[in-house]
């Protein structure tokens, strides 16, 4: 299957990167190289391209699809919060743009056998980077129950959190929970009828919940944001696309905070903390695909980018 994912908020993106042509720029996901390519277009004989991903399929996808470029372009195995290793290994101290495009791809929701689709049957994998040995069954499996309810509370938003944790518990001790069928099972028996009428699918919050928690996303995020800021140069930017409301907020608040870090208390005259702001939100509200962008790709329908800018 190729490695097939519609870039999101492709143009807004690329523009918001200010892409100079012997900068060096990184893509923390780099997926099927659709923002890469475009990258790589508009760089000089100078510039340089890093493209980072966890999982394999899209390694192989985005290193062949960005060989016209040559030695412009540098790809490594392996997870976004491992940037600063990455660039210290290419001999990089700072970079001119960075670029995460978070969430799960296209490729990785229609392949069957990854497991993250409540849409098809599989076994429950949901590894993004599958050198990873725990995975969505053994999680499910093992967890505690509380574990399991704070889980589907605090990563999928999901009302029925506690009485979908309690069905998991009940079935597991009958049979081992093996496939994404039977989970959508239990999660709709733990889910009243006249609930699962509106909304969307009914599996849809617990399957993203179970998906955060395996790959440590929002852990991830949180811990690498202020150090992609610190990578940058003068006037380089950080771009990043998100698909649900914990990881706009996390993005939103580190960047407000890197922005102005001072601790001191509102009624003092002048700062005395000491703590210097990095640079600039460029987004105030974050840029939102268009209803043309909408109504061609249903998956962009929650994309939000923020930008910030290194001082």
């Amino acid at each position: 299957m190729d490695f097939n994912h519609k870039s999101v908020l492709f143009n807004e993106t690329i523009d918001s990167l200010n892409i100079k042509e012997n900068g060096i720029y990184v893509d923390g996901t780099l997926g099927g190289a659709g923002h890469a390519f475009e990258v790589c277009k508009r760089l000089g004989e100078e510039g340089h391209f890093i493209g980072i991903d966890q999982d394999a399929a899209a390694i192989a996808a985005s290193t062949e699809k960005l060989l016209p470029f040559g030695d412009k372009v540098t790809i490594v195995r392996s997870n976004y919060s491992d940037i600063k290793n990455v660039l210290e290994n290419l001999n990089t101290k700072k970079v001119d743009g960075i670029l995460l495009d978070l969430g799960v791809s296209s490729y990785q929701l229609d392949t069957v056998d990854r497991g993250f689709s409540y849409k098809e049957n599989a076994t429950l994998d949901m590894r993004m980077d599958q050198r990873q040995e725990l995975t969505a069954k053994e999680l499910l499996n093992t967890y505690e129950e509380m574990r399991l309810f704070k889980i589907f509370r605090d990563y999928g938003e999901e009302k029925f959190a506690k009485n979908i944790a309690k069905h998991i518990v009940r079935a597991r001790n009958e049979k081992e929970i093996e496939t994404t069928n039977d989970l959508v099972e239990l999660i709709k028996a733990a889910i009243p009828a006249k609930c699962r009428v509106n909304g969307g699918h009914p599996a849809k919050r617990t399957f993203q919940a179970i998906r955060i928690e395996l790959n440590k996303e929002l852990e991830v995020l949180r811990d690498t944001l202020n150090t992609m800021i610190d990578l940058l140069n003068p006037g380089g930017r950080l771009c990043i696309i998100t698909f649900h409301s914990l990881e706009d907020r996390i993005v939103k608040n580190i960047f407000r905070d890197a922005e102005n870090p001072c601790t001191c208390p509102p009624n003092f005259p002048i700062c005395v903390c000491g703590n210097v702001s990095a640079g600039t939100v460029i987004t105030r509200r974050p840029i939102i695909p268009s209803e043309e962008e909408i109504e061609e790709n249903r998956r962009s329908k929650s994309a939000k980018l923020r930008i910030f800018e290194k001082k």
